[in-house]
């Protein structure tokens, strides 16, 4: 899904818990969050030029985002913490990001490979794996 975020610019979005939409507002480096009401909170990145790319919500209701031109994945909690982890390969570019049936977050990368983000109370830990691509013959 596409919305326009309350600066006007474009970016996908999430439901989050409450029935709250999660956005990304990609030219300005921030998360949006749009209340039942109306109401948009806006959550700056702490670097506006990361382009972040997508959201998704764990089982706790902390906000998932991929910066696509940070090469990281960040956490936003629900009282505005933000969080960014570094991923382990340069230049990976992260795209989607979603939640998978262990609790673990999955985003695909750029270089071909995905990246699984295993969040506990104490760190996070980030490994890739590269897919092998396959061309129909």
């Amino acid at each position: 899904m596409v919305h326009h975020g309350a600066s006007g610019r474009t970016g996908r979005n999430r439901r989050g818990p409450g029935r709250k939409r999660l956005f990304t507002e990609i030219a300005a480096g921030q998360i949006g969050r749009r209340a039942p009401g109306g109401r948009i909170t806006e959550y700056p990145l702490p670097n506006r030029s990361a382009r972040p790319h997508a959201v998704t919500t764990d089982a706790d209701g902390t906000a998932w985002i991929t910066e696509w031109g940070g090469n990281r994945v960040g956490s936003i909690t629900s009282d505005g913490t933000v969080t960014v982890h570094d991923l382990p390969t340069p230049a990976s570019e992260p795209h989607g990001i979603s939640v998978g049936p262990d609790g673990a977050l999955w985003t695909a990368l750029e270089t071909g490979a995905l990246a699984r983000i295993k969040p506990t109370s104490t760190r996070t830990t980030i490994t890739t794996k590269h897919t092998e691509q396959r061309n129909a013959s």
